[in-house]
């Protein structure tokens, strides 16, 4: 039990709940009042393009007061929120440069943290919620957004439910630490029972990402909310990037909010030894910069680990194979699942946009900068090679 509670505490995981962080900071001092302020009425400051003005009035803060990694956490949720709702107040016209008063803060934490100083998938995600009820248990009902996002009811539905997909990964995270441990000592049945909770985990992921359909609008969120999740790297309207006043003398360039920046997708590969090649392979490893450090030492314990398809293939359990091979289906359904998703949600509102002169090159991009379809098509197939048939 001490290895274990060792384990969560190195890789940052919640036994329960995967890489979702549960100790929820409600407040930062004081001081920081002013960025507190900005967070909770961001969806109407940007309504009122009243946003930018504010931050211009904003003192610069320093970031000296926030001494424990919850802080930092939040701060860093808060200023990413207020810049993406300045770079993007104005849809077609994004701002080219941050204003001190924000970019120097946001660069300073997120120096402390180890992670870029842009609006990511683990802040809006695994830190942007709270319970209605404290007492309650971790179900659609009683879940809700710290700060709002823009988009209304879509957007807070879309991270509640991105939530409770993340939350159903612990299961999995606890399977994949014990095949991690369970290789060591040659446990057969324990790299058998880590696996089978692995794929338990991926079949209700895909199961609560269903909840998406029945929530989300399909036009709200890919002419609202959409709009905010873009960075400035490989973008069509920020193509030098953006610039950081305070920071450096040229244009940042960094990839926006991104589902391949979830650590538990990544976890799962490096256990199931998927192999992503060429562009999509780089694209992938590169999220990583954008994840949690903690949680990117999970992800490359596993990925240094012998390998698990030759420690299962090179056996002659056939049980054990048949349950690798369900593990990896169980993957490559949610890619599929996520695939068809992303058609609904982005490529068809971007097609009909173009078909009545929108700007088709900006809208079919990925918010991470890549074209959606064709990388979620290759991490798919990727997955699918690695199951072996004659088994």
């Amino acid at each position: 039990m001490d290895a274990l509670k060792a384990d969560l505490d190195a890789f940052g995981i919640s036994e329960e709940f995967g890489f979702v962080q549960e100790q929820q900071l409600t407040d930062l001092p004081d001081y920081y009042k002013k960025w507190l302020d900005l967070a909770n009425n961001l969806t109407q400051l940007i309504e009122s393009r009243e946003l930018r003005d504010m931050v211009h009035r904003m003192p610069v803060l320093s970031p000296h007061l926030l001494t424990s990694y919850e802080e930092l956490r939040l701060a860093h949720l808060v200023l990413g929120l207020i810049t993406m709702g300045y770079v993007w107040q104005e849809k077609n016209t994004p701002a080219q440069v941050l204003p001190k008063t924000l970019a120097l803060p946001f660069w300073l934490v997120s120096r402390r943290l180890g992670v870029p100083p842009i609006l990511t998938y683990a802040d809006v995600v695994l830190y942007n919620w709270k319970f209605r009820e404290p007492t309650g248990n971790m179900d659609i009902g009683n879940l809700d957004l710290r700060f709002p996002f823009p988009g209304g009811e879509t957007s807070r539905w879309f991270f509640i439910v991105s939530l409770l997909v993340e939350g159903a990964a612990g299961p999995g995270i606890m399977g994949a630490l014990m095949v991690m441990r369970a290789m060591k000592t040659f446990d057969l049945d324990g790299v058998e029972k880590g696996l089978i909770q692995v794929t338990y985990s991926l079949k209700k992921m895909k199961e609560l990402f269903a909840l998406m359909h029945h929530y989300v609008d399909t036009a709200e969120f890919f002419g609202t909310t959409r709009m905010f999740f873009y960075g400035w790297k490989n973008s069509p309207l920020l193509p030098r990037g953006l610039l950081y006043e305070g920071v450096s003398d040229e244009p940042i360039r960094l990839s926006g909010l991104s589902a391949a920046q979830s650590s538990t997708i990544q976890c799962f590969d490096a256990l199931l030894c998927i192999q992503h090649e060429d562009e999509a392979g780089a694209y992938l490893k590169s999220m990583r910069d954008y994840m949690p450090p903690d949680h990117v030492q999970l992800i490359e314990a596993l990925s240094t680990c012998p390998s698990l398809r030759n420690f299962i293939f090179s056996r002659p359990r056939s049980d054990l194979r048949r349950v690798y091979n369900g593990c990896v289906s169980a993957l490559v359904d949610f890619r599929n699942y996520h695939i068809n998703t992303v058609a609904k949600y982005i490529i068809v509102p971007a097609n009909q946009r173009c078909l009545l002169g929108g700007a088709c090159v900006a809208q079919k991009k990925g918010s991470g900068g890549t074209n959606p379809l064709v990388f979620l098509k290759n991490v798919r197939d990727a997955t699918e090679k690695s199951i072996q048939y004659d088994v």
